[in-house]
C-alpha cells in the first residue's frame, strides 16, 4: 500500500520509514507529489495532524500519514506545543532553534518545576473523508536543564534531560534518540493500529 506522508521534510520521510519499514507500506512524501503543505491553526497536535493527513489524502486520492509534535513545559501551561517551532516569533524574536531555546529560558527563569515532554503525534487516515483515523500519541518526559546540554539533535533537544538516559536529548546518539523518543513511542503505536484496523 503506497501512504502519502503529509510533509516535506526529507529527515522526517526518512525516519518514519525507519520506523514503519516492517509494514506493507511504501511512503512517499507529499512533495514528490507535488503537494504543499497544509494550514496548521489548530490549538491541538491531533487536529493540526489530522488537518494535515486529510489535506494530503485530498490531493493524492491515496491514504496519508501526517504527525504534528513539540515541546510541552508543565509550568508555562503546556507551551510552546503546537508552536513550538514558532514559539520566538510570539515574543517578537527572530524564528530558529537558537532563538526558541534562549526564549524558552528566559520564560522558565524562577521555575522550581522544570517537568515538561515532547510529544508526537501519528494520525493515519484511507481518505480525505475517513471517519476512522488512526490516532497514535506518543510522549518522551523528562525536565528541563537551566542551559543545553550537547549539540546533537535539533530543536529543544538539548534542553530537555531525560533520567532513564541520564543525559539531555541534545547528548544521545542519533540511533538511542530514534529508538526512545516520542515519535518512535508513537510509531509503535500506529504499526499496532494499522495492522488491526487497515491489515497492513
Amino acid at each position: 500500500m503506497k501512504l502519502v506522508l503529509a510533509s516535506n521534510n526529507a529527515h522526517k520521510l526518512t525516519e518514519l520509514g525507519s520506523l514503519l519499514a516492517d509494514l506493507s507500506v511504501e511512503l512517499v512524501s507529499q512533495g514528490q507529489l507535488g503537494i504543499g503543505e497544509a494550514e496548521e491553526p489548530h490549538p491541538t497536535f491531533v487536529e493540526n495532524a489530522l488537518a494535515k493527513a486529510r489535506h494530503a489524502a485530498a490531493h493524492s486520492g491515496l491514504p496519508a500519514l501526517a504527525d504534528d509534535s513539540g515541546l510541552c513545559v508543565d509550568a508555562l501551561g503546556g507551551a510552546p506545543g503546537v508552536l513550538s517551532a514558532r514559539y520566538a516569533g510570539l515574543f517578537g524574536e527572530a524564528g530558529g532553534d537558537a532563538a526558541n531555546n534562549r526564549v524558552l529560558l528566559r520564560n522558565m527563569a524562577g521555575q522550581t518545576d522544570r517537568s515538561a515532554r515532547f510529544v508526537g503525534v501519528l494520525v493515519a487516515v484511507r481518505s480525505a473523508d475517513d471517519p476512522e483515523p488512526l490516532i497514535a500519541i506518543g510522549r518522551w518526559p523528562g525536565r528541563l536543564l537551566t542551559e543545553a546540554q550537547g549539540d546533537g539533535g535539533f530543536g529543544y533537544d538539548p534542553l530537555l534531560w531525560i533520567p532513564e538516559f541520564d543525559c539531555s536529548v541534545g547528548s544521545m546518539t542519533p540511533q538511542t534518540k530514534n529508538l526512545h523518543s516520542h515519535r518512535a513511542r508513537a510509531a509503535l503505536q500506529m504499526k499496532a493500529l494499522m495492522r488491526e484496523v487497515w491489515r497492513a
